[in-house]
């Protein structure tokens, strides 16, 4: 989806300064920005960045005032990302602090680190990128989601609590909270690469061996199963997430850039996200039964399983 707002960016004759963690996503994403032949004098830059860590949003954001030659900016896009550590059981300390230092940290250190830049700006706007599961902690009753949840509702928790702290210190400052459903991202793959640290496509022994756990509980019988099987389904997975989604990056994109520009604090993307967003204020108590999540997936069009 990131990749997606910096093109639609760059088409509205944006500067844009991107960053990743990862060399191979930069350099795609920057080949497709300039695909679309660049006016003159636009600037596309790129950067390599691991949001989680102070020190290197501090060089992501004085290499942008260097390259972008400027001392300030718009706009402000939060949308780093990255699943796993769902369980405080089965999953590691490290997976778990990964993904929420991520999700979460990412945005806090943004917003913190390139808040003066905003400032000097004569308008600006801030994008959070949350998620349905900032207000639905759940991917259904077999699978625990912990880390990504908790985040996404510091995300969504923080953004709302900023619409206050900017009328009352930085009027010329908006701030929008983006909560999408499913999307078709890279995000599986690309959870699977950051927490591994690693280019790897395949699982390794331990992510088979959790696999393995969690088809159990939801009640699959592994007896038969392969580790190539685990392997191919994973693989089927992260295929269909991407290439199944009933909505694509790049609608996604032109929801959130309409909805900025419209100057809307609360996004919601996708007709699931508006869906489940009816469901859970509606029967709160009931979120997260089981029953609940069969229903609304039905009405969602989501797969389950």
């Amino acid at each position: 989806m990131g990749r997606e707002l910096a093109r639609q960016l760059v088409a509205e004759g944006c500067n844009v300064a991107m960053c990743d963690i990862s060399a191979a996503n930069m350099a795609e994403t920057k080949r497709l920005c300039e695909a679309a032949r660049l006016p003159q004098g636009l600037r596309v830059t790129t950067h390599l960045a691991d949001v989680s860590d102070e020190e290197q949003i501090l060089r992501f954001r004085d290499e942008v005032a260097a390259q972008q030659h400027t001392d300030l900016i718009h706009l402000l896009f939060n949308n780093a990302g990255i699943g796993g550590g769902g369980s405080l059981f089965t999953n590691t300390r490290a997976q778990w602090e990964r993904t929420f230092n991520i999700c979460w940290g990412g945005v806090y250190l943004g917003t913190r680190t390139f808040l003066p830049m905003l400032q000097k700006a004569s308008e600006a706007h801030i994008v959070n990128t949350s998620s349905v599961n900032g207000f639905w902690a759940s991917l259904g009753p077999t699978t625990s989601h912990t880390a990504y949840s908790a985040a996404k509702f510091a995300v969504k928790g923080f953004t709302e609590a900023l619409i206050t702290d900017l009328r009352l210190n930085a009027p010329h400052i908006k701030c929008s909270v983006v909560m999408p459903g499913h999307i078709g991202t890279s995000i599986v793959s690309n959870s699977r690469k950051v927490q591994n640290n690693s280019e790897r496509e395949t699982l390794d022994p331990i992510e088979i061996e959790q696999a393995r756990m969690r088809l159990i509980a939801s009640g699959v019988d592994v007896s038969q199963i392969s580790d190539d099987d685990i392997q191919k389904i994973a693989a089927e997975r992260a295929r269909t997430f991407l290439e199944e989604a009933p909505m694509t990056a790049a609608a996604a994109a032109k929801v959130i850039l309409d909805g900025v520009k419209a100057e809307r604090w609360r996004i919601l993307v996708g007709h699931d996200a508006h869906l489940l967003d009816e469901w859970v204020r509606g029967a709160p108590e009931q979120a997260y039964e089981p029953e609940f999540h069969t229903r609304f997936a039905i009405e969602a069009g989501w797969k389950l399983g």
